[in-house]
């Protein structure tokens, strides 16, 4: 099953399969990386947005928000989620917004869904495009170089009678710039377990070859990959906080 179909055949259980994240931390943090490095405003656009959570919690705050994904189910809940909001199926590596934008977001590691480098390229260029004059743009990213083939994050959540198990893992082959996401996702009701596997491409990239794309249009910080404090990358962990102000 492809990528795309398993979200679009699950997009209702999308926020089971994220609900160990915390969302509001993580929009606060960016949230307050605005107001340090970037112009202060509120025009805000999500990539990959998905169901909506990041954005709900930026229009709390008091943000004009919007979001983009490609896919339409996932658009579909977060209308629902965040009614005050503008979303668009659309391409990260190729959008268009009506007017400039103070804030872009791409959480949950989704810039790596650039899936090859110049289709990072492109959605680098997009976002400078987008920006306002000393906009900021937040994501964060793993450095192909640090990843462990043999780790994994997982958890379980229950939901409508049945008990949901979910895990991933990041595979890199040691070169290249091609390393993928591994999903599994267990959906057991009563006596009856299904089933899905998914293997996602994705853009693979060191934090010094993401910095060298980015320094062209932005100035670039890399942060501490902690939402609880705001802190300098530590030079040996493998996840970081990438904050871009447009130069």
């Amino acid at each position: 099953m492809s990528g795309n179909a398993l979200y679009t055949d699950l997009s209702g259980y999308y926020d089971l399969m994220c609900a160990d994240i915390d969302y509001q931390a993580q929009s606060h943090c960016i949230h307050r990386l605005q107001q340090l490095f970037g112009n202060a405003g509120k025009r805000h656009l999500d990539l990959a947005c998905g169901t909506g959570p990041h954005v709900r919690y930026f229009i709390d705050a008091g943000y004009q928000c919007s979001g983009l994904d490609i896919n339409q189910p996932m658009l579909d809940r977060a209308s629902i989620r965040c009614p005050e909001a503008q979303f668009s199926m659309q391409d990260m590596c190729g959008f268009i917004v009506g007017e400039p934008l103070d804030l872009i977001t791409c959480f949950l590691y989704s810039i790596h869904y650039s899936a090859d480098i110049e289709r990072l390229k492109a959605c680098i260029a997009s976002v400078h495009k987008a920006l306002q004059s000393n906009g900021l743009f937040c994501f964060n990213a793993v450095d192909k170089n640090m990843i462990d083939n043999h780790s994994f994050v997982s958890h379980s959540a229950k939901h409508d009678g049945s008990l949901f198990n979910f895990s991933s893992a990041w595979h890199y082959r040691g070169v290249g710039a091609q390393q993928s996401l591994k999903l599994r996702i267990e959906k057991t009701t009563a006596d009856e377990t299904q089933v899905w596997r998914d293997e996602h491409p994705m853009v693979a990239v060191s934090f010094a070859e993401l910095k060298a794309l980015l320094q062209p249009y932005f100035e670039v910080y890399v942060l501490a990959h902690d939402y609880q404090t705001i802190a300098p990358w530590n030079l040996a962990s493998g996840n970081a906080i990438f904050a871009c102000v447009k130069i």
